[in-house]
């Protein structure tokens, strides 16, 4: 695997404990090389060295985590540690809520606010023993796809520090691309995990719709319809077992699937029999020339693992950003700070004032018309499952735009929608509810990530590991690790 330039060199792994794998930090407890505290320190010197140059971090958690590191420490000597994700440092997005830490959702209006509950993923993930060791950053309420916000100023890219993440899960990603911790809970109502994933080069998964579930804390409550909660991680074994342990039925989410604990396999296998539908711009979508360069060679290697690989897609309105996502996305934006005061929106950012208003001027009707063309949408994906059983399409279409912008208007000529028109390939899956994630597939000219995303039906997760764990045998992207683990960026801290 190499960028765009042809480039194979690329920085050592970091040798820090918080780089590892869950399966090789959960081997090294079993040999009692290393102890939960170890793993514990090298994550949290991580965190700290990469917060000074990606400003990835909004609340450390970092004394709480040394705490409960040394309750487990003790534990596993005694031989009474349990839990699947035992001594297993997690970071968690700032829209979940944590008992007890600030939950600023990257808004300032939060500035004072203190959840008393744990998220229902949380508390999965303390059942299992896992160490939760900061709140990650995030864009105000998740409105867009980079996670710069009032709060925490602008996050960056290890690839790139002069790049942005992405986002909204920007701080997750760049963490776990960094090497701070082998997982990382992100949300998604438009892309918001799996744009940041693609943009620093990691795994990141969108479950089905209501397969996580998101109450009791999750704030605040826009893409109401659209979001879901998911791992991000460097391995897809990572994310599989992850998923294991957060997905579940809750009776305090209405969206909640009342399905059984389920088992995922990521063994990598030929992908012999599976028929994959490919589509490098669902028919209407700008995509620049690396980004299709890359994606054609994904196909290649998908072939090469034994899979039938047929250009198909489902066949969406091209004005589906305009006639479909926005009435629904924008209205529930809006609807999240119904309450709140022009005076109480002053110190939020221009454009997600601007996203609010258009939200607040959309009507009943046009929200329900919206969701009459959302279901046309989601039959779309219906048809097209019955003739492949998976679809892949680039994850963005462009690859990781300078730090501080919104997106960008144009794309190998042609003009997009500067908020969401450069990701045309992540919220008609949130539109549909259907699971997808996006795992690495190559580099751009000036190196950095290009991710694959891989669609599946409602609740055919296995079948998106069943593809990404042969991709990831033929491909071995989780090798590569970005300039900023090297840690010798001359000291120098770049100002959010």
């Amino acid at each position: 695997m190499t960028d765009g330039s042809g480039r194979t060199a690329f920085p050592p792994a970091p040798t820090g404990l918080g780089a590892l794998s869950v399966t090789e930090i959960v081997a090294g407890y079993r040999r009692k090389t290393f102890t939960p505290r170890d793993v514990v320190d090298d994550t949290i010197a991580a965190l700290e060295a990469t917060n000074d140059v990606c400003n990835a971090v909004v609340t450390p958690m970092y004394e709480q985590a040394r705490a409960e590191a040394d309750r487990l420490t003790r534990e596993m000597r005694a031989g009474e540690a349990k839990g699947a994700l035992a001594g297993v440092p997690v970071t968690i997005k700032d829209l979940v809520f944590v008992a007890g830490v600030p939950a600023y959702g990257g808004s300032p209006m939060n500035k004072s606010f203190v959840p008393e509950a744990d998220a229902a993923v949380v508390s999965a993930l303390r059942a299992s023993g896992a160490i939760i060791t900061c709140k990650t950053t995030t864009c105000e309420s998740g409105y867009k796809l980079t996670a710069d916000s009032p709060v925490t100023g602008t996050t960056r890219n290890p690839w790139n520090p002069a790049r942005t993440s992405g986002g909204s899960s920007g701080g997750a990603a760049a963490g776990v691309a960094a090497g701070c911790g082998p997982i990382a809970i992100g949300t998604d109502g438009v892309g918001s995990i799996r744009v940041p994933s693609s943009f620093c080069g990691v795994f990141g998964l969108k479950p089905t719709f209501g397969l996580v579930p998101r109450s009791p804390g999750f704030s605040p409550p826009s893409w109401g319809s659209l979001a879901h909660t998911g791992p991000i991680t460097r391995t897809v074994a990572d994310a599989a077992l992850t998923l294991e342990i957060i997905a579940g039925y809750d009776l305090r989410d209405p969206a909640s699937l009342p399905v059984s604990p389920r088992r995922f396999d990521a063994s990598a296998a030929p992908l012999n029999g599976l028929r994959i539908g490919a589509s490098v711009d669902l028919g209407y979508a700008a995509v620049s020339p690396d980004v299709r360069a890359a994606f054609n060679k994904a196909l290649a290697i998908l072939d090469s693992c034994g899979a039938q690989v047929t250009m198909d897609g489902p066949g969406l309105d091209p004005e589906i950003l305009e006639h479909t996502l926005k009435p629904i996305a924008f209205t529930e934006q809006a609807a999240a700070v119904a309450t709140k005061t022009t005076a109480d929106l002053a110190s939020s950012e221009s454009d997600y004032r601007d996203i609010v208003s258009v939200g607040r001027h959309y009507s009943g009707t046009d929200y329900i018309e919206a969701g009459y063309r959302r279901g046309q949408a989601r039959n779309a994906f219906v048809k097209l499952f019955e003739r492949v059983d998976v679809l892949v399409t680039p994850t963005v279409a462009v690859t990781a735009f300078e730090a501080g912008q919104l997106g960008v208007d144009k794309i190998d000529g042609s003009k997009v929608d500067p908020h969401l028109g450069w990701s045309p390939f992540t919220w008609p899956i949130n539109l549909a509810g259907l699971p997808a994630a996006t795992l690495p597939c190559g580099f751009d000219r000036d190196g950095m990530p290009i991710g694959l995303q891989i669609v599946a039906p409602w609740l055919d997760e296995p079948a998106i590991f069943r593809v990404a764990a042969a991709f990831e045998q033929a491909q071995p992207w989780s090798k590569f690790w970005p300039p900023l683990t090297l840690r010798d960026l001359d000291g120098a801290r770049v100002k959010a």
